[in-house]
């Protein structure tokens, strides 16, 4: 990507047409001038994920204000898509949402476009309620998904189709869970008081707190000392549903970032964790944390399913299996990944899950638990995999989970994202296996 202009509007723009050419955002991102102020930075990806989250319906409104089309990864159409969101969802002062738009032509090097971007704002703003009413029913129009994704969870979800959709259009909370290795939430909830912070304990998960309103962590008192740390709330179900107990040994088959492999510790002072990933990177990132907290587990750089590289042949009493998957659950968090997606991903990432199921089966001791979650709300990568693996595997059953979060399915429990569930989590997956004695 080229260097990116020291304007928040360009910025965004940058990192929008990035995103359309393949880039994650948060690639896009980490190439921010250095000497663009932090003030413009924030709002640069504010507009980025805006238009990211919109970018079909914002399309659309732009194919109806236009007399000929721009091609959808120009800079122009990016940065019409900019304008608009600022006037249609952000509530940007007009004068500064045309004006400081159109200004940004120039540090884009599309000049000339500068009357088209003014005219078409100009004339947005005049006709905007009646392009809202003419607005097509489609909901993946409305909502802003590709085809296939929307088709996917009408297929999968039904009557909630559009519930679905909309929820993952909106931003998440930030979550925390409090070590309570270094003291309780009742403690946290009065340290955060104390500051002015307002926060709340989310029922049913025993170390959570949803703040009243998102900040950098490094507002957060205690955190790097390793008072808390950032999780949703979703994904802090999982080492409940392992069940663990002193001196188990305990594999975390795709560990980072480490969320779930610090929690495991911090729940569970005698245990032995051993924590795999594929990419050394996201592997340093795994000890960085357990670093932060004072906590620490075996960890190898290692593709999980391949075990002659990285296994000893002594067998686990639990194992985690976060697996690899289209991260459709946290869209909300990451919009990029309605466009860096495409449908002939889910097979091959439902071949991997399935992949990593049964090369791990075998490690795992009679008796033990496999806890299989994926931060998915498709079934391709969530019963239907775990269902295929109980039919193939004699050994294997199924733990039912018995809980009031999420709804049963033919086998394990999924859980819709945002408002759509009681602790405003992401959408995730989860299921439960017991290896027969």
């Amino acid at each position: 990507m080229s260097k990116l202009p020291a304007n928040a509007r360009g910025a965004a723009v940058q990192a929008v047409l990035a995103t359309l050419s393949g880039s994650s955002l948060d690639d896009a991102f980490a190439k921010l001038p250095a000497d663009l102020p932090a003030r413009d930075q924030a709002f640069a990806k504010t507009l980025a994920y805006g238009v990211l989250r919109e970018h079909r319906l914002l399309s659309w409104l732009i194919a109806q204000l236009l007399d000929k089309p721009l091609p959808a990864t120009s800079a122009a159409h990016a940065l019409l898509a900019v304008g608009l969101h600022q006037l249609r969802t952000l509530g940007t002062p007009p004068h500064a949402a045309v004006g400081e738009t159109v200004n940004a032509t120039e540090s884009l090097g599309i000049a000339k476009a500068r009357g088209l971007i003014n005219a078409i704002l100009r004339r947005y703003q005049r006709e905007s309620a009646a392009l809202e009413e003419r607005l097509p029913a489609d909901p993946a129009i409305r909502h802003s998904y590709p085809d296939w994704l929307s088709q996917a969870v009408w297929r999968d979800w039904g009557e909630q189709h559009a519930a679905v959709l909309e929820a993952g259009n909106e931003p998440a909370p930030l979550t925390l869970r409090v070590n309570r290795q270094r003291g309780s939430r009742e403690d946290y909830l009065r340290r955060l008081a104390e500051i002015g912070m307002q926060a709340e304990p989310l029922p049913g998960l025993r170390d959570a707190l949803r703040l009243a309103e998102p900040c950098p962590v490094e507002q957060l008192p205690g955190f790097a000392d390793g008072l808390v740390s950032v999780q949703d709330a979703s994904a802090q179900l999982a080492v409940d549903l392992l069940e663990l107990r002193p001196r188990q040994r305990l594999l975390d088959a795709c560990a980072a970032p480490g969320g779930k492999t610090a929690q495991a510790l911090e729940r569970q002072e005698e245990l032995f964790v051993t924590a795999l990933d594929k990419d050394a990177k996201r592997l340093a990132r795994v000890r960085q944390n357990l670093d932060r907290l004072g906590l620490s587990c075996v960890g190898f750089p290692a593709d999980a399913a391949d075990t002659r590289g990285w296994w000893n042949g002594e067998m686990f009493d639990r194992i985690l299996l976060d697996a690899p998957c289209s991260g459709s659950g946290v869209i909300r968090r990451h919009p990029d990944i309605k466009w860096l997606r495409r449908a002939d991903d889910i097979p091959k990432l439902a071949a991997q899950q399935t992949r990593l199921l049964e090369a791990l089966w075998p490690t795992l001791a009679p008796g033990g638990v496999l806890v299989y979650a994926t931060c998915s709300i498709l079934r391709a990568e969530g019963e239907e995999v775990v269902r295929s693996f109980l039919v193939k595997t004699p050994d294997a059953q199924e733990k039912k989970i018995e809980a009031r979060w999420g709804e049963p399915r033919s086998v394990g429990r999924r859980i819709a994202p945002g408002a759509l569930n009681d602790f405003d989590g992401d959408g995730f997956y989860y299921a439960r296996l017991v290896k027969k004695a």
